[in-house]
């Protein structure tokens, strides 16, 4: 299996491998970490918790994993001595977006994003969907832990920084994202913490 790109940020690997829409991403994700972790798909030490999320255990419980797929894309990301996730979406006009904000976000994220034209709120909206996903995914409980209790803001650089959140998670300033435009429609984000 060639991936169509990779990505190394800091201690974790992020590959991006072409998908069939409608089928399951585990198949093709267990095909590549055992290929790079020297196992066969069908012995890789892969389970479940009892919230689905995926866990290499035994020998190999130093590494996170983890994959999320849309449209014709899956991602598939491993790092050592990490918890991680990884989110991809394909960005495409949502007529209900400002009302999802309103509803779910932090209030700091709300203000700053209602400030916002069509266009901006559109762009950003999706870069902090997909890291928000991307936590609550490495966080494990996903985004029914809540996604107004984490609160993402614009640095001076143009990345997007994890501002706040909830003692939960975790300390805020240990969270590691990474973002970036997947494909042409596509938004992607990796989120880690290390363990």
């Amino acid at each position: 299996m060639t991936p169509a790109r990779a990505w190394q940020f800091g201690q974790v690997r992020v590959w991006q491998l072409p998908h069939v829409p409608g089928t399951r991403g585990e198949p093709q994700a267990r095909e590549l970490l055992a290929a790079e972790l020297g196992s066969t798909p069908q012995a890789l030490p892969l389970t479940r918790d009892e919230r689905n999320r995926p866990w290499l255990i035994g020998e190999l419980a130093h590494y996170g994993t983890g994959w999320s797929h849309s449209g014709g894309h899956l991602l598939v990301a491993l790092g050592e001595h990490v918890r991680l996730g990884v989110d991809l979406e394909q960005q495409r006009p949502r007529r209900q977006m400002r009302e999802v904000i309103r509803r779910f976000f932090h209030p700091d994220e709300v203000a700053w994003l209602d400030a916002l034209d069509e266009a901006g709120c559109e762009r950003w909206f999706f870069r902090v969907w997909c890291a928000k996903e991307a936590l609550l995914k490495a966080h494990g409980h996903g985004i029914s832990f809540g996604l107004h209790k984490l609160r993402f803001a614009p640095g001076d650089d143009g990345a997007l920084h994890l501002a706040w959140c909830d003692p939960g998670l975790g300390e805020a300033a240990r969270w590691h994202l990474h973002e970036w435009q997947a494909a042409a429609d596509f938004r992607a984000a990796l989120a880690w913490y290390p363990v």
